[in-house]
């Protein structure tokens, strides 16, 4: 059977890292995001990943899309044997959180917890329609967000707390069919979404705020899917996989 994966937001970031280290290992990949295809980080990256991923549009926020985008895949590529919900968005604006309005929580919410449950929803869907020999797998992206707080960018931490609590509700309902789900919590990650804090944080990581004094790089991310999606995890699926160098270890 093809090792199918799925990616959203694949085409830049964390997400590439992880659709590079799935090439790699002999993937078929799935680039799911909302750019249109001729984009130029869409191009990119599939001239990067070398004619072993397709891409296909798909806005997160249109869960009505979720069944046609299976389907267009499955035409192309084949079944989803991996999935790795990856896409999200940061907080249109970062300040204090009792200036947080309802569209920036809705649009927030709206990509990162209720586009991700349905998309990840019809994929399990399927995944239980068509049984396999093979082992597959469920990854949700989430953030060391999820419970280490940021005042200034509330609606985005309650994304990932929510996420959170989406991997877990996937790894009991989906266990009894030998499909594993995990969540993995990136800390400071360095991609376009976080070149605006650069300095600042290059400033506290020098300083001692992640004890492995690095910023994280998406193949960190892409290393552990890949052991994963190879069923290496099999029988720890539900777990919560800190990749931050330590950040989220609670210090004196």
């Amino acid at each position: 059977m093809s090792r199918i994966a799925l990616v959203t937001g694949g085409q830049r970031g964390i997400g590439l890292g992880i659709s590079e280290a799935l090439a790699a290992a002999g993937y078929r990949v799935a680039l799911v995001a909302q750019e249109d295809a001729g984009a130029p980080e869409v191009v990119e990256a599939l001239a990067t990943l070398g004619g072993k991923a397709a891409y296909f549009r798909h806005d997160l926020l249109d869960i009505g899309d979720c069944k046609a985008l299976l389907d267009r895949i499955e035409a192309d590529l084949g079944e989803v044997t991996t999935f790795v919900s990856n896409a999200g968005v940061p907080a249109r604006i970062r300040g204090d959180m009792l200036d947080l309005t309802s569209d920036s929580f809705d649009f927030v919410l709206g990509v990162n917890l209720r586009g991700a449950f349905f998309l990840a929803q019809e994929v399990a869907r399927r995944m239980l329609a068509a049984p396999s020999d093979s082992y597959r797998s469920m990854s949700f992206i989430t953030s060391v967000s999820a419970e280490m707080v940021s005042i200034e960018r509330a609606e985005y931490c309650l994304s990932k707390a929510g996420a959170s609590m989406m991997s877990d509700l996937f790894a009991v309902r989906l266990a009894p069919h030998g499909i594993g789900v995990f969540e993995l919590r990136p800390g400071i990650i360095e991609t376009g979404m976080t070149a605006g804090v650069k300095d600042k944080y290059t400033a506290r990581i020098e300083g001692g705020l992640v004890p492995a004094a690095r910023w994280g790089r998406p193949a960190d991310i892409g290393s552990i899917i890949v052991t994963i999606a190879d069923g290496h995890m099999a029988f720890a699926t539900g777990t919560t996989i800190a990749v931050d160098g330590g950040l989220s270890i609670p210090r004196l």
